[in-house]
């Protein structure tokens, strides 16, 4: 007897279309006989769709509730952010994924770097701004040039801007805040941007696959929207690292997916420091340091928990292995189109598309899957 299986996608955050790609790539992945598909698509103005069907809101809970299972194919607010699964926990629907709890913290990135801080990881050194608030000239001195400025609650890198000189925050802070209106701005500074899939299989069993690294051509400033999802950035999987420094980064990963309680699926984001002298901040104007390779990366520091203010920082205050990655961001959902990071670490490691389909389902399900 097929599994009942709605995939849910779309939404109403400025990550619509990824998710409608996302959920292709799903679709198109799914085994027919092993599944009964519902597709369940919320527009961009929250209006419901079943099967390309227009339906009111409680007919489409109403058919999410009847299923065996959700794909949440969601990305960012109303979505990702823990939203739509307290919904699918109130229904009392098994859904693929990470919960309330996970999803809402893993998508706010200052939440997410007191979480990871307090467990113990390396995080980046930056000041996190409220609506209205601006970088105090104290801020700029600790954090130095150049910054990356980012919304708190976005992803695919909308929204994120690379500042070289401090003119250029004021540009950068208005279009952050046109994605949410809380912001962080970041340290940066040279190195490698290794990305590490986090999966748990049914049994219970929680895996690391194989460290990817990402370079993006010379036309893009960093890893933004354009190098991730029209071909513009190159992949290398497994990166090329020694033994130890692989297994260093997996495992950093699969402590972050514990620090924010995750299930299922987790991409964390790492920055590899390049060897040299501790990264310290500067009153440069327009420093020539950052991530060559394009990453939205920024460097460990002073506030470990990635608040504002400032004030009890004077340079890197990770006391800690110089050597030690610095945990950039993570995906508490990361993409599932062809062209994306997780499915292709999974596949390097010997799981095809409709296998790590199955695995996430299962464990949803809480059944393991038969050999």
């Amino acid at each position: 007897m097929s599994i009942r299986l709605a995939v849910l996608y779309g939404g109403r955050s400025s990550e619509h279309e990824v998710s409608r790609r996302s959920a292709a790539s799903i679709l198109a992945h799914l085994d027919r006989e092993a599944y009964q598909v519902t597709e369940v698509l919320i527009g961009r103005d929250g209006q419901w769709q079943v099967d390309g069907e227009p339906v009111t809101l409680p007919a489409a809970l109403a058919v999410l509730a009847a299923q065996d299972v959700v794909f949440p194919a969601l990305h960012g607010p109303y979505g990702e952010d823990g939203s739509v699964q307290s919904m699918l926990e109130w229904l009392g629907v098994r859904y693929v994924g990470n919960g309330v709890f996970a999803g809402a913290a893993g998508m706010d990135k200052a939440v997410t770097k007191k979480l990871l801080s307090a467990a113990g990881l390396r995080v980046a050194a930056g000041v996190t701004l409220g609506p209205g608030e601006f970088l105090s000239r104290a801020d700029q001195r600790r954090l130095g040039l150049p910054v990356f400025v980012k919304p708190a609650r976005a992803g695919s890198s909308i929204g994120v801007s690379r500042v070289d000189e401090w003119w250029q925050l004021p540009t950068a802070l208005l279009l952050a805040r046109g994605a949410d209106p809380k912001v962080l701005v970041e340290r940066a500074v040279p190195g490698r941007e290794v990305d590490v899939a986090v999966l748990e299989h049914p049994d219970g069993r929680i895996e690391a696959g194989p460290p990817l690294e990402i370079t993006v051509p010379p036309t893009s400033a960093f890893f933004d929207y354009s190098a991730k999802y029209d071909g513009g950035a190159v992949f290398q999987i497994p990166a090329e690292l020694d033994p130890a420094t692989t297994r260093l980064v997996q495992d950093r990963a699969i402590r972050a997916f514990h620090a924010l309680g995750c299930r299922g699926l987790l991409r964390v984001d790492l920055f590899l420091p390049e060897p040299g002298p501790a990264q310290g901040p500067t009153t440069g104007d327009g420093a020539d340091g950052g991530d060559q390779n394009g990453s939205d990366v920024s460097a460990d520091g002073d506030d470990p928990n990635g608040n504002g203010g400032g004030a009890d920082g004077d340079g890197d205050g990770w006391v800690g292995d110089p050597a030690e990655p610095v945990v950039n961001e993570v995906n508490t959902f990361p993409g599932f189109t062809s062209a994306s990071q997780f499915p292709r670490i999974w596949a390097q490691a010997g799981i095809a598309f409709p296998d790590l389909l199955d695995i996430l389902i299962a464990g949803a399900r809480g059944t393991v899957p038969a050999s």
